[in-house]
């Protein structure tokens, strides 16, 4: 129970520890004073793990929710009912479950729950990840799909990859001459927040006292993001957010960020009237501006929209490219013979050339199937953001009632032993001779997830990843700092915390020493 506790709010532990008997209590004292006779009912639910009273099943999520539900799935089947709290929650673990609802059901299942705190941060909604189904919905994911994220525009943006990778590979080496280990994570991070301000908003937000604030209200932002809610759950104790100063804090943050966004849309504006458009290369927020002005869509596109959908962009993808990486290079690491397969590759094709650029990339087949291995055995998002159905439905013979949650474990269909030899083992060699691929139309491996919910910044994510991950092997020869050994690498998961929408961050800390390649 005390991970429990710990899952819910870790500074308040205590304070939920001192209030479960009271819930408990209650919970009997209701029963007793308003007895009810179990319903009867002909549906075929999916299979249950017992739950408790008030809480339901959220005891045993532990603190590595992604696993536990793998192991409650290895007892109870690829696709279980849960209850968090009150809500009904459907598991699922395998691919045709994750098919029968992203792809044969995908319609009935493509709204998504509610939150006070999505609420509060992305303007009631008015984003296009958490707006429930519908047509403003259909309107935003177009204009994401045929503006924002384009093949084309992602294309354009190929500069700023490559300019962001040169930048990267220049600290590595001057931090190299040093023989002091590299902190590789928060580089990763530092570009990942200067690759996506510069698409987003048009240039970088960290050199100045502005900056500082900008990274500092964008950690919260995401936290928050993943903070729980009781009140999703267990409605009546939305009392304790008042108390445990959450509500304080979600205000607090969105309208700090709301203010940031003002100022950089007042940028925008300022600079168009002065000096026009860059026509070659336009920013999310360029693009957004141009759309509200022309009326292109024939929706009207408020200053509400623009910062919700580019909030979306910070949400969806501040954490994925960093992440990715550093599991990349730690499994890298931990496989040597990988890695000199792969650097073979990459520094033939490369000939000698400083820098790999986005030309080099569809030569490198054994590249893409390393990324792809990395992407099997750890998701950025092992726990998809929760779909809900909107009307009854059947998924494998089993009856989901409207308004049940869905949540897919990815995580879990990566290591299917069903699915994969050699589940839990890093070989990329496994899809060289492979269809597969992550995009959303191989069940088997849907990191990104599929369908109408499905994230279209796939292809940015993947390139920008592809070409930091080339340059990273190509210049430099690895080795683990501090007289670590490659086996003593600490694989442990860690959740910085437990979300709302019930995605855990899983994170790694990277120190290492890096040495040129003697070819340059």
């Amino acid at each position: 129970m005390a991970s429990f506790l710990r899952l819910l709010y870790e500074e308040d532990a205590s304070f939920f520890l001192l209030l479960l008997p009271f819930f408990i209590f209650m919970h009997f004292l209701i029963k007793w004073l308003h007895p009810t006779t179990p319903a009867v009912t002909t549906k075929k639910l999916p299979p249950s793990p017992p739950k408790l009273p008030i809480i339901g099943n959220l005891h045993q999520l532990g603190l590595l929710p992604h696993r536990s539900l793998r192991a409650l799935a290895q007892r109870h089947g690829p696709i279980m009912l849960l209850h968090f709290g009150k809500v009904p929650v459907v598991i699922v673990s395998a691919t045709d479950a994750a098919r029968e609802i992203m792809k044969t059901n995908d319609v009935i299942f493509s709204n998504r729950p509610k939150s006070s705190i999505f609420a509060k941060l992305l303007y009631d909604y008015k984003d296009v990840a958490m707006a429930p189904y519908g047509e403003y919905w259909r309107q935003m994911r177009s204009i994401c799909v045929l503006h924002l994220l384009s093949n084309r525009r992602v294309l354009s943006f190929r500069g700023v990859r490559e300019e962001e990778t040169a930048l990267l590979m220049e600290k590595i080496s001057s931090s190299s001459s040093s023989s002091t280990p590299i902190d590789l994570s928060k580089m990763f991070l530092s570009l990942t927040n200067d690759l996506i301000c510069r698409v987003a908003l048009g240039r970088k937000y960290s050199g100045d006292e502005t900056g500082r604030k900008y990274r500092e209200l964008l950690k919260e932002f995401v936290g928050l993001l993943g903070g729980f809610d009781v009140a999703d759950y267990i409605p009546w104790l939305s009392w304790v957010n008042f108390i445990n100063g959450l509500d304080a804090k979600v205000e607090k943050v969105a309208k700090e960020f709301d203010r940031f966004l003002d100022e950089v849309v007042k940028e925008h504006v300022e600079r168009r009237n002065r000096d026009g458009v860059d026509k070659e290369v336009k920013d999310f927020v360029d693009v957004l501006l141009g759309i509200q002005e022309d009326n292109v869509t024939g929706v009207a596109i408020t200053g509400v929209c623009i910062k919700a959908l580019t909030l979306d962009m910070f949400a969806a993808g501040s954490d994925t490219t960093y992440t990715v990486l550093e599991w990349s290079m730690t499994e890298l690491l931990r496989h040597p013979q990988v890695m000199r397969q792969l650097q073979n590759e990459v520094r033939g094709i490369a000939q000698g050339k400083l820098l790999i650029t986005e030309d080099d990339l569809d030569k490198m087949q054994y590249l893409k199937a390393v990324i792809k291995e990395t992407l099997r055995l750890h998701p950025p998002i092992p726990l998809l953001v929760p779909r809900e159905s909107t009307r009854d439905a059947k998924i494998m013979g089993y009856d989901i009632a409207a308004g049940t949650r869905v949540i897919t474990n990815v995580w879990a269909i990566g290591r299917d032993p069903l699915l994969w030899d050699e589940a839990e083992e890093f070989r990329p060699e496994r899809f060289l001779n492979s269809s597969i691929d992550f995009r959303g139309q191989d069940f088997e491996l849907i990191p990104f997830g599929a369908g109408r919910r499905g994230c279209p910044g796939t292809l940015f994510a993947a390139m920008a990843i592809e070409v930091v991950l080339a340059n990273l092997v190509h210049r430099f020869d690895w080795e683990v700092g501090g007289g670590g050994r490659r086996e003593d690498l600490d694989m442990t998961e860690c959740t910085e915390f437990f979300s709302s929408i019930f995605i855990p961050r899983i994170m790694i800390n990277i120190l290492l020493i890096c040495a040129l390649n003697f070819m340059f």
